[in-house]
């Protein structure tokens, strides 16, 4: 997909403040602490068509308003994903203007998932 450049700089801004993970970074975690949350960030249309097995979803619309409701511990481990790492860079740069510290983006996202095999199911 080609982003505008002003989306693109708004991403590299809050690059800088979110932690990244790979896709096998991000296996390992969930592998070693089944309590990691897997949170697909992407539209309902997307997630409808294909999703990582384990995810929830919270599309990126609803996460500002559902976020402390559906995760109360601000604690919990997070690792977010969209289709290309970009929407959950800035997902998780919200996050943590709300409180929440461990959160993660999945770099290159639901894309690096797929060629990575992860199991994907769909709605």
């Amino acid at each position: 997909m080609q982003h505008s450049p002003g989306f693109l700089k708004v991403v590299e801004a809050a690059r800088i403040h979110v932690k990244e993970l790979s896709v096998d970074q991000a296996r390992a975690r969930i592998a070693a602490q089944p309590s990691v949350v897997l949170l697909d960030v992407r539209e309902d249309n997307e997630w409808q068509a294909g999703h990582a097995i384990e995810a929830k979803h919270m599309g990126r619309g609803i996460l500002e308003r559902d976020l402390e409701r559906t995760f109360p511990d601000p604690k919990t481990e997070i690792i977010m994903y969209c289709g290309g790492g970009f929407r959950s860079a800035l997902a998780c740069e919200v996050a943590q203007r709300m409180g929440y510290h461990n959160v993660y983006s999945l770099a290159g996202g639901h894309k690096a998932m797929v060629a990575g095999g992860w199991p994907m199911a769909t709605s």
